[in-house]
């Protein structure tokens, strides 16, 4: 009984690892999809429910956590050494903040949706692009000013000329996206392929 329960244990242990371990190789969609076929079911249904396309997806993820699930704002410090609070309440694959994602599950009626899970992650990416194209007017496709209004809110992305930091990051989110979506151009067809998922 005791083998059972400890090999039950295992393979709870490994399914957990499996599907939230980070890809060995981040900066390559192909590699990416390779090992999480499902991944990219769930990128490609944001694709077709929202209009986002799956590299611009994949690119804001690639800048807020690297594909971290347990992502979080490193701690401010006291004197440069005390550990302190940390700078927003941002966590997971997405990084959204708390508020925004309680707005996320409210108006979509996904209540059981976490931020530390990839499905979840990306289905706010789309929504929140969406909003964005609706309330700003930037296409789903304008990978550097969507990235700017993610980074910024839409309240403050009029401000943005003035954070040379943000368009810095919005300029390496946009070249990020173009290397994800060519490398996808390649290996799409033997993504679609696949017949089979393990994890």
């Amino acid at each position: 009984m005791n083998i059972l329960k400890s090999n039950f244990f295992l393979i709870i242990f490994f399914l957990l690892y499996s599907c939230s371990s980070i890809p060995s190789n981040t900066s390559n969609s192909c590699s990416i999809f390779d090992e999480r076929y499902l991944w990219y079911k769930h990128t490609k249904k944001v694709e077709q429910k929202w209009g986002t396309p799956i590299y611009i997806q994949l690119a804001i993820i690639k800048m807020e956590s690297d594909f971290d699930w347990l992502a979080k704002p490193p701690r401010q410090k006291i004197f440069k050494i005390i550990p302190f609070k940390r700078p927003s309440s941002s966590l997971g694959y997405s990084q959204a903040v708390k508020g925004t994602w309680e707005q996320y599950k409210k108006e979509t009626g996904n209540k059981l949706a976490t931020r530390i899970r990839f499905k979840d992650s990306v289905d706010f990416i789309g929504w929140y692009t969406n909003k964005t194209e609706k309330i700003l007017k930037i296409s789903k496709k304008d990978v550097f000013r969507q990235y700017l209004a993610y980074h910024e809110g839409w309240g403050n992305f009029k401000n943005y000329k003035e954070n040379a930091k943000v368009i810095k990051l919005a300029k390496k989110v946009e070249k990020q996206s173009k290397i994800y979506k060519k490398q996808l151009k390649d290996c799409s067809e033997s993504i679609t392929k696949k017949k089979y998922i393990i994890f």
